[in-house]
């Protein structure tokens, strides 16, 4: 008896080699008991958000362990910097309060983050030899913080009340769906909801349980098969593979961090949605884009827009003419570079997607298809085949380890191509090349065919309901790799 209460115990504390990630099965047996408790507490509704609060915080010390204490710290600053900017006037002070909190977190970032590629730099710079310290990541930083600054820029700009209650804020800034990695979301999105804290409706369980099976497929069955199997093969030593082989894996990475990322959206919305809270879209068929300005309408859509929001408009936006607007978003894109991590790939994938818009803009200005060309199913068809392309060439600079590794990947793209590998690579691939092309087709399907099955979904009765749950975790218990593959997005 004593030796199982020991083993569970061992598996509740934090242990960095096994986060506890929604793809987990601890999670998911943590998560049932948890919501067979929340359910039965909507009478009390104190109760019931002490209670999301403690879950919350236990799920933050499960994947970062002490740094725990800092999430709380943030939350206990961010509650006290917006009463006080809420019950001032004088317009020097409440600049001055903004500046706090914006300076207090910038700074946060930049230690936890990008202290050591500060130290590689002023080493390479001045052929110093300071040693990198080793400084452990809070999970989700980035996003919490984005989340920090928002809600005291958006009660500096009167958009938002401060909040009055420290639960209710407390319950903002932890709420464990979006906590690890997104969506951002803000605290005038979401405050109001706590407040009224209503029970989900039958509709918002089962869209809930619908986005959290295919968040699942998404990440387990098709991003981790083809990163594991193949795509980390080919990114870890390129000059093996042949050019056309190094394209598809180009392309495998592509589809897999959409997988990836827009799976964990899908499972934080989904887990939201159960517990009646609803988060806005993160992901909108990106590869639908017709042209680098649409795909970032439409891919980390809550990122984008923050980056719009509270840098490209402050740094003037468009409203200084058009040479400093394309500055502002060139400088704007650098930044969401920079924002993904502590390496000068992140910020030259930024650099090119800031060229790449600045460049569309300029393009859209100077020149135009004639009339009776524009919106044909060709042009369409082209536009979002060259966009999809311009795309993966970034996510060789977003994934590769190096400049060489890119440029080795090019040059076996540009030289050694070999079309002729291809009857050889998709008879040894079969498995990979298939769920690719599945990814790709259901990516491409109209948004009203994915409502057409959560909606057919949603009218089963609740037995078959738990029946189609039943059969979707068995089909990713089956898939999954021997070892569990923590989100990609959870390192930013």
């Amino acid at each position: 008896m004593n030796d199982v209460l020991g083993r569970i115990l061992e598996l509740l504390r934090y242990d960095q080699s096994q986060p506890m990630l929604f793809n987990t099965g601890l999670f998911f047996v943590l998560f049932v008991v948890f919501l067979l408790i929340y359910q039965n507490l909507h009478r009390w509704q104190t109760i019931k958000k002490l209670f999301v609060i403690a879950f919350s915080l236990y799920f933050y010390y499960k994947s970062s362990s002490w740094c725990v204490v800092i999430l709380c710290f943030v939350c206990v600053c961010d509650y006290l910097l917006g009463l006080w900017l809420g019950c001032t006037e004088n317009r020097l002070m409440r600049r001055f309060i903004v500046a706090l909190n914006v300076v207090a977190n910038v700074a946060m970032l930049s230690y936890f983050k990008y202290f050591n590629l500060l130290i590689d730099a002023i080493n390479g710079l001045f052929n110093f030899s300071y040693n990198f310290v080793d400084i452990i990541l809070p999970a989700g930083i980035s996003f919490f913080t984005f989340r920090s600054i928002s809600y005291i820029v958006d009660i500096y700009r009167r958009t938002l009340a401060p909040c009055k209650s420290l639960l209710d804020y407390t319950f903002f800034l932890t709420f464990f769906p979006p906590l690890l990695a997104g969506p951002v979301v803000r605290a005038k999105d979401m405050l109001g909801q706590i407040k009224e804290n209503k029970p989900p409706t039958s509709a918002m369980f089962s869209e809930g349980i619908f986005l959290i099976m295919c968040g699942l497929v998404k990440k387990v069955v098709i991003a981790d098969y083809i990163s594991g199997n193949f795509v980390d093969r080919i990114f870890d030593n390129p000059a093996l593979y042949t050019g056309f082989e190094n394209l598809l894996g180009a392309i495998g990475f592509t589809i897999q961090l959409y997988c990836d990322f827009s799976g964990y959206s899908d499972m934080a919305i989904g887990l939201a949605l159960v517990l009646g809270y609803r988060f806005k879209e993160n992901f909108s068929s990106p590869f639908k884009s017709q042209n680098p300005t649409e795909f970032w309408r439409r891919w980390h859509i809550s990122l984008s827009t923050w980056l719009r929001d509270y840098i490209y408009i402050p740094l003037g936006g468009n409203r200084r003419g058009r040479i400093r607007a394309y500055f502002n978003q060139f400088v704007t894109m650098v930044i969401g570079g920079l924002w993904h991590g502590a390496s000068w790939m992140y910020i030259i994938w930024g650099v090119y997607h800031g060229l790449l818009l600045v460049l569309h803009k300029i393009m859209h200005r100077l020149w135009r298809l004639p009339t009776f060309l524009q919106d044909t199913i060709v042009i369409r068809v082209s536009n979002m085949a060259f966009t999809f392309l311009l795309i993966v060439f970034g996510f060789i600079l977003f994934r590769a380890s190096s400049l060489e590794t890119v440029g080795v990947m090019l040059y076996q793209i540009v030289s050694d191509f070999h079309i002729s590998v291809a009857p050889q690579f998709f008879a040894g691939y079969t498995l990979i090349v298939a769920l690719m092309i599945f990814a790709f087709i259901a990516h491409m399907l109209p948004h009203s065919v994915t409502l057409k099955f959560e909606k057919v979904y949603a009218s089963l009765p609740a037995v078959l309901q738990g029946i189609v749950v039943a059969i979707v975790i068995f089909f990713v218990i089956q898939m999954r790799q021997s070892e569990i593959v923590p989100f990609i997005y959870l390192q930013y």
